[in-house]
């Protein structure tokens, strides 16, 4: 066992002290944490932390610290990005996999499971309880955008590039709106709003891994981006076209889980690969699991219309939108103590940050409200479930269930 000493804390590295198999002690326990870890982005960091640092001694609380804040700033799906970051740190990029695994294959297997079910010519005797999903749905992601708002939205200039981001999305079409309104956002932030935030003051965690094969991933990152949608005008191959767009939204997805629903649906609605009322159920059902919310790509691969569906379908593009997170954080670690301390970074990321509100603004109205609202007892329903959300008693997995009753009951 390798001891990096740093000040009165410790990261431990080098598992060979567990029964000879590292990276099967870290699938294990994050397989564990897979079907454990309800409650969104915030409690999953409370549940690594309770096992990493606290229990185990993997890491110390500053160096956790440091890792949810790369998390934090890194496009992807957060907790799946600390977790990816921990198994590299423990056990390189086999650890980094085996982390990876463990957290996501108890939600991407169900997530699947429900894609056949919802594919089943018998899923209209089950109307009302899947409206029951969409209703959840409008709770769950107004919640979102209370409590991103209260973090994001700190001046009128901050709510100002909120709103023209979410006008934006709602009146522009096409895969390049989103893109661009990050992109526009992004400047917008460094040229003219504040900080949110301080940079922290934390300890370099060393890196274990060669700085080039950092290098190769940074390049990879931002090659595919480029490579992807030629690949996929040129091979006229469905299966491409949806790698491509699964993997531009793992890259360019910036904030918690719920974020990644518009991107996801001006992905996958327009083109007719999947329905809104299809595309909203598995959403809704999404939220009453364990594990990243970004298992939700298993379920959308699953029931996709084209040549590329079915489990098949499903871990091609849960594959697609995770492989930037494992891209991004190769090509970052070693970099991201001077990035850290950016001024430029900090204040371009204050305006990412605004647009995603926006954005999720927009998705909002359509097409979780137009889907899930249909009358004024899907109303009251959902405010309820939103109210009951509010007062953060009840986990997320719990209203999604009392609403899906509800639904069918009343109904």
């Amino acid at each position: 066992m390798t001891d990096v000493t740093t000040g009165p804390e410790r990261v431990l590295r080098d598992d060979n002290h567990e029964s000879g198999t590292p990276n099967l002690s870290l699938f294990l326990t994050f397989l564990r944490l897979g079907l454990t870890s309800f409650g969104g982005v915030v409690a999953h960091y409370g549940y690594f932390r309770d096992i990493f640092v606290v229990r185990r001694r993997w890491l110390g609380e500053r160096e956790f610290a440091d890792i949810v804040a790369l998390s934090q700033v890194l496009p992807g799906p957060a907790s799946s990005q600390a977790g990816i970051t921990i198994g590299l740190i423990r056990g390189g990029l086999w650890g980094a996999a085996a982390a990876w695994l463990g957290f996501t294959l108890p939600s991407a297997a169900l997530m699947i499971a429900f894609g056949y079910f919802a594919r089943m010519p018998e899923i209209a005797e089950f109307a009302r309880p899947l409206h029951g999903l969409l209703i959840a749905a409008v709770a769950v992601v107004a919640q979102a955008i209370v409590g991103m708002a209260r973090n994001f939205i700190v001046s009128i200039r901050h709510a100002l590039v909120a709103l023209a981001a979410a006008a934006a999305a709602l009146t522009l079409h096409g895969s390049w709106v989103v893109i661009a309104i990050i992109a526009i956002a992004g400047l917008l932030g460094w040229k003219a709003l504040p900080r949110t935030d301080r940079p922290l003051a934390l300890r370099n965690i060393p890196t274990p891994w060669p700085r080039w094969m950092s290098n190769l991933a940074a390049f990879l990152f931002f090659a595919l981006l480029g490579i992807l949608p030629v690949a996929a005008h040129l091979t006229g191959s469905h299966a491409v076209a949806v790698f491509d767009r699964f993997y531009r939204v793992g890259a360019l997805v910036f904030g918690s889980g719920p974020v990644v629903l518009p991107m996801l649906a001006h992905e996958v609605v327009p083109t007719g690969w999947v329905s809104q009322s299809t595309f909203m159920a598995g959403y809704g059902a999404a939220q009453a699991l364990p594990g990243p919310l970004f298992t939700y790509a298993a379920y959308l691969g699953t029931v996709m219309n084209g040549t590329v569906n079915g489990w098949m379908g499903g871990l091609l593009t849960l594959s697609a939108i995770f492989l930037p997170s494992f891209l991004m954080v190769i090509g970052i670690f070693p970099h991201w103590s001077a990035l850290r301390h950016s001024e430029s970074a900090s204040a371009g990321l204050a305006g990412i940050n605004a647009a995603v509100v926006g954005l999720l603004l927009a998705a909002f109205y359509n097409p979780v409200w137009v889907a899930g609202i249909q009358s004024w007892l899907d109303f009251a329903i959902a405010a309820a479930g939103f109210a009951v959300l509010m007062t953060r008693r009840v986990p997320t997995w719990g209203v999604v269930v009392g609403t899906v009753i509800a639904a069918t009951v009343i109904g």
